[in-house]
C-alpha cells in the first residue's frame, strides 16, 4: 500500500508550500509616521489590483508533446524512511506511466489516463484499478488527470476561481477558492509556479509542494527538484505526517511516440484493491 500512497503523493503531488503568512495593512489617511512605519516594516505584502491579462498570463505552462523523465525519491512518514526511483512517461492530455522500483528492482506499475487508474504492485501481487472519484476520497482531495498532469511538470493545476491576486516582493501570489478547498499559487518572477498549498477547510488536511531548482530545457523552465509535505487525518482520527523528497537526474521533452507497457497476470484483472 505504500507503494500506492507514494506514487500517488508524487504525482498528486500536489504541490504545496508551507503557508507564507499575509499581513495587510489597510490605513485611510496615513500621516507621514504611519506611512513609513509601514513601508519599512510591511514590504512583504502590496494588495494591488492585478489586471486580468496579468492573471492569466501569470503562469507559464510547459508546453509539450511527450515526457520521458528518471528521479530518486525520498518517503519520510513517522519514523519509516524509504528510497525509491521512479520512472515517468507522459502523453500530453492523454496517459502518465510510471514505473517505481528499489534498489534497482522494479517493485510497482501505474498507468494513469482520463478516466481511471491502474496499479499493479508486483512484490506482493496485488492490482488496484480505481477512479478518480475514489482516488480523491483516499487522498482527502479532489484530485483528476488535469491535476496530476499539472503538477508533475510544475504547471498551475486550477485555472479558474481566482478571488484574489497579490503581490509579494518579486513574486505573485494567485489565491483561489473552489468550495471547501482553497489554493494558494505562488508565481516566481520567471513566471513558473514556485509553491502551492492546498487546504481542505473545515477539515485538516492539507498538501504542500515547493518547486526548486528550475533549468532550461529545450528552451524552457522545467522545476527539477520539489519537496511535498501531506498532512492527512487517516481512519483513526489520527494526524499523519509524510514528507516527499523528489530529485530529477534526466528529463526528456519529444515529439517521437512512446511505449507505456503495462501487464497484470489475468488472475488480477478481475480482483478489486
Amino acid at each position: 500500500m505504500r507503494y500506492v500512497i507514494c506514487i500517488l503523493c508524487f504525482l498528486f503531488v500536489s504541490a504545496c508550500q508551507r503557508k507564507q503568512s499575509a499581513v495587510i495593512v489597510q490605513v485611510s489617511k496615513p500621516d507621514s509616521l504611519v506611512r513609513d512605519t509601514v513601508q519599512a516594516e510591511v514590504k512583504k505584502v502590496e494588495v494591488p489590483i492585478i489586471p486580468e491579462a496579468d492573471r492569466r498570463e501569470a503562469v507559464e505552462d510547459l508546453r509539450f508533446n511527450y515526457l520521458k523523465a528518471k528521479s530518486r525519491v525520498v518517503w519520510k512518514s513517522g519514523n519509516n524512511q524509504d528510497n525509491y526511483t521512479v520512472d515517468i512517461r507522459m502523453k500530453r492530455d492523454s496517459i502518465i506511466w510510471v514505473n517505481i522500483g528499489q534498489v534497482g528492482v522494479s517493485g510497482a506499475t501505474g498507468v494513469f489516463d482520463q478516466q481511471h487508474l491502474r496499479f499493479y504492485q508486483k512484490i506482493n501481487g496485488q492490482y488496484f484499478d480505481m477512479s478518480y472519484d475514489s482516488l480523491s476520497t483516499m487522498m482527502g482531495f479532489k484530485v483528476d488527470f488535469r491535476i496530476l498532469q499539472s503538477l508533475i511538470v510544475g504547471n498551475q493545476p486550477f485555472k479558474r476561481n481566482n478571488s484574489r491576486v497579490i503581490r509579494e516582493n518579486e513574486n505573485i501570489i494567485i489565491k483561489q477558492d473552489s468550495g471547501r478547498i482553497k489554493i494558494d499559487n505562488m508565481v516566481g518572477p520567471n513566471r513558473k509556479l514556485k509553491k502551492l498549498l492546498v487546504n481542505d477547510e473545515p477539515g485538516t488536511n492539507k498538501l504542500t509542494m515547493d518547486f526548486e531548482e528550475f533549468t532550461s530545457l529545450n528552451q524552457v523552465v522545467f522545476p527539477f527538484s520539489s519537496l511535498i509535505t501531506l498532512d492527512v487525518t487517516n481512519k483513526e482520527n489520527k494526524q499523519v505526517h509524510t514528507v516527499i523528497s523528489i530529485k530529477y537526474s534526466k528529463v526528456e521533452l519529444m515529439d517521437t511516440p512512446l511505449e507505456f507497457p503495462f501487464r497484470v497476470p489475468v488472475k488480477l484483472l478481475n480482483s478489486k484493491p
